[in-house]
C-alpha cells in the first residue's frame, strides 16, 4: 500500500492531522483496496519563509 507525503504550512493542530491522515487513509482504502495497516502518511511541516510559488516567498506574500 502507499505511502502518502503531505507538505504543508506549519501550524495544523495535531487533530487536523490526525483527520486528515483518517480520510487520507480511508480514501486510499476504498479506492486501491486492501486494509487502513497498509497506509502511511507522513506529515512534513514547512514555514513560509522556505516555500515559494511563482518565485514569491510565501512569507513575502500579502505584505
Amino acid at each position: 500500500m502507499p505511502t502518502l507525503r503531505v507538505e504543508l504550512f506549519e501550524g495544523r493542530t495535531p487533530q487536523q492531522k490526525a483527520d486528515l491522515a483518517k480520510e487520507l487513509t480511508d480514501a486510499c482504502v476504498r479506492v486501491l483496496g486492501g486494509s487502513a495497516d497498509g497506509v502511511d502518511v507522513v506529515f512534513f511541516d514547512v514555514k513560509r519563509q522556505d516555500w515559494a510559488t511563482g518565485g514569491v516567498l510565501w512569507s513575502e506574500k500579502n505584505k
